[in-house]
């Protein structure tokens, strides 16, 4: 399938966005139609894993085209690690749903991965942060952290916190990769 306004072919893979919500009814709608709709890939769903909201953020996701699936267990990573395991796509993305991430950015993010033949990205949220978006203990505490992560991997990281990746599914058919824990409550 070619997209009309490029003439540039649809990247053949099924891509899944997921994204853990919890009353986000503000910012929802917004950070759906952040990511691109417009054919760069065959196939493009949003996969809203719900924290049990009391506000319209669910009414709101679906009104957009999205699949929620409502979470009743708490927790960011127990929202993650159920969105991986029911995610269609081939290729997760996943964000936030408070407009933190630059949705824009995604199918190209995607196409990289493709290309390069990677398994893995993740992104950096603070080199496009405005002032004051982050407390200083959290900015200490990411810097701490990723500096760390730096050290032992030989490898720049500069925001070892960020909640959004791009990567192949498939990497989790090697249980060493499979979450085992849920994470961050």
């Amino acid at each position: 399938m070619a997209r009309p306004d490029s003439m540039v072919e649809a990247l053949p893979v099924h891509v899944t966005v997921v994204i853990p919500t919890r009353n986000e009814e503000a910012a929802i709608v917004d950070t759906i139609r952040s990511v691109p709709n417009d054919g760069w890939c065959e196939k493009l769903d949003f996969l809203i894993v719900d924290g049990n909201s009391t506000d319209r953020t669910c009414e709101l996701a679906e009104g957009e085209g999205a699949t929620v699936y409502n979470e009743s267990r708490k927790g960011y990573g127990r929202a993650y690690k159920t969105g991986f395991a029911i995610a269609p796509g081939e290729v997760i993305v996943t964000m936030d749903a408070d407009c933190t991430y630059p949705g824009e950015e995604v199918p190209g993010l995607v196409r990289k991965l493709l290309e390069e033949d990677l398994l893995w990205i993740t992104c950096d949220r603070l080199r496009r942060a405005e002032a004051g978006s982050m407390s200083g203990m959290h900015g200490f505490g990411n810097w701490v952290l990723s500096t760390t992560a730096t050290l032992l991997y030989w490898y720049g990281i500069h925001d070892s916190q960020t909640g959004m990746w791009v990567f192949r599914k498939s990497i989790f058919e090697d249980e060493r990769v499979r979450p085992k824990h849920d994470g961050m409550p």
